[in-house]
């Protein structure tokens, strides 16, 4: 496996967590855990900001993430 595949990796499952995180704020009557999912919701936006960054560079030709 690359560096960039694991970011690839990562980004998916940090979506995937998100989304999830937006559904339960959404159907929990409880103010206080939605407010919960949605600081969570928004933590890992600021995750996906720094993998997508770094997926970003590696894709740009990062010389040592080149498979040769």
């Amino acid at each position: 496996m690359t560096v960039q595949s694991d970011l690839q990796k990562a980004v998916a499952a940090c979506e995937a967590a998100k989304g999830t995180y937006k559904v339960m704020g959404q159907s929990t009557q409880d103010q206080s855990a939605k407010q919960m999912y949605d600081e969570m919701s928004s933590d890992l936006e600021k995750h996906l900001q720094y993998l997508n960054s770094r997926l970003n560079y590696i894709s740009q030709g990062n010389e040592l993430n080149q498979q040769q």
